[in-house]
């Protein structure tokens, strides 16, 4: 066999030190482009290229995806990759597979000699997923594993981070800093270090967790309004529509505020037109409607007249994030545990030079919390009127004048 020579990025200072004093089970958090992914890169090639099983983890696909692609265009050279199956096979045996953690049961039943878990801390059911799952695929080889994070609160991630920091047997915890790559120009960092506040730069580039991980509705508050799903009928509806991959979703808050509908699906313009007109009928409902979504909101409001329309701005957005959030943090709201939760858990906020930005971090899903709070606005907006009905006798006099206040009349 000819001899092929592999061009792999060169580690930094910082990266080597994590290389070489590793341990069994290694957990870090690391700021911002410290290098973390390109890390995992090398750390996955390394023993595929020794001949043996690697298990590469993921939040999602579409955090997958880059490392995947990334990962198969440096080993063409030796290795057979498949794209359906998300596997690469090199020529002395050994392989890489690829796994999003949206199924908590990814990777189960096989062996591997090192898994990589990559962006760990918006990883969902990570919990469930590593002690069901993945912990026992590294038992027949004795494998190793790597959490790699940019931390988010104190979630699970950060509690396997505690585990190498107290100090515990086979556990090893790094906290690096955005600053410790030679390849990030150190005026950007500056540049973030004045413009942010204080805890919001210590998690992105130090990578130190924030109580809430820049979460806007606090993550001891979004566990406190879980409830079971309500049977008592929707008074309004929230709807989200998809964009591109993402998932149309619609929820529906009985008269509490407690969630009764909840269902997110993937399908053509019609269906969903067709599915939001049986589901609705004549109860009010805020949907979306930025881009794509208009035409679907006016084809739903010849069908039903109590529809009304919501175009995101970044403005509108944090207004109806703030209103969300006061709901959360009162105990307004309920909703059931699940991926609804998931999503309100890894949704955050970050300061722009244009004001603050409301979303999910890179490659999950946000449909759910827009859903909801949309819903939320909705049945809000309908609290702010006092409707009633009366019996009057024939008015001969024009000028009667009525003058109705915010939540009554006089």
């Amino acid at each position: 066999m000819p001899e092929v020579t592999l061009k792999l990025p060169k580690p930094h200072a910082g990266q080597v030190q994590v290389i070489s004093n590793a341990a069994r089970f290694n957990v870090l958090q690391c700021g911002r482009r410290f290098g973390k992914t390109t890390l995992g890169h090398q750390l996955a090639i390394a023993p595929a290229l020794q001949g043996k099983p690697v298990g590469w983890f993921a939040p999602s696909y579409k955090v997958l995806l880059p490392a995947q692609e990334e990962i198969f265009r440096l080993l063409r050279p030796v290795a057979e990759t498949n794209k359906v199956e998300r596997r690469l096979r090199t020529v002395n045996g050994g392989t890489i597979e690829f796994w999003s953690l949206d199924d908590p049961d990814a990777g189960r039943s096989r062996k591997y000699a090192r898994v990589i878990i990559d962006e760990a801390s918006i990883a969902p059911n990570l919990q469930e997923a590593w002690e069901s799952a993945i912990r026992p695929t590294l038992t027949d080889l004795r494998g190793d594993a790597w959490f790699l994070n940019t931390p988010k609160g104190r979630n699970f991630a950060h509690k396997l981070f505690m585990r190498g920091e107290n100090g515990e047997k086979d556990w090893k915890s790094w906290r690096l800093a955005t600053t410790m790559n030679p390849h990030i120009p150190p005026d950007e960092i500056e540049a973030a270090k004045r413009e942010l506040p204080e805890h919001v730069f210590n998690q992105e580039f130090l990578g130190i967790p924030a109580d809430d991980g820049g979460n806007p509705f606090g993550l001891k508050a979004i566990a406190e309004c879980i409830r079971p799903q309500s049977s008592a009928k929707a008074v309004v509806f929230g709807v989200d529509l998809a964009k591109s991959q993402d998932w149309t979703v619609c929820v529906g808050l009985d008269e509490r505020g407690h969630v009764c509908f909840l269902e997110r699906w993937q399908g053509n313009w019609r269906e969903t037109t067709e599915k939001l007109i049986r589901i609705i009928g004549n109860v009010p409902a805020l949907i979306d409607s930025t881009g794509v979504g208009d035409p679907i909101v006016e084809a739903l409001q010849a069908k039903l007249p109590r529809v009304e329309g919501f175009k995101f701005t970044q403005p509108s957005k944090q207004q109806l994030m703030e209103g969300l959030a006061a709901a959360i943090q009162q105990g307004l709201i309920g909703y059931p545990d699940g991926w609804l939760k998931n999503e309100l858990d890894s949704f955050e906020y970050e300061y722009t030079r244009t004001g603050v930005r409301y979303t999910a971090p890179q490659g999950l899903h946000d449909d759910g919390v827009c859903a909801l709070a949309l819903a939320n606005r909705k049945k809000t907006m309908a609290s702010d009127f006092l409707e009633f009905s009366v019996t009057v006798p024939e008015i001969k006099n024009d000028r009667m004048k009525v003058m109705f206040g915010e939540r009554g009349w006089s």
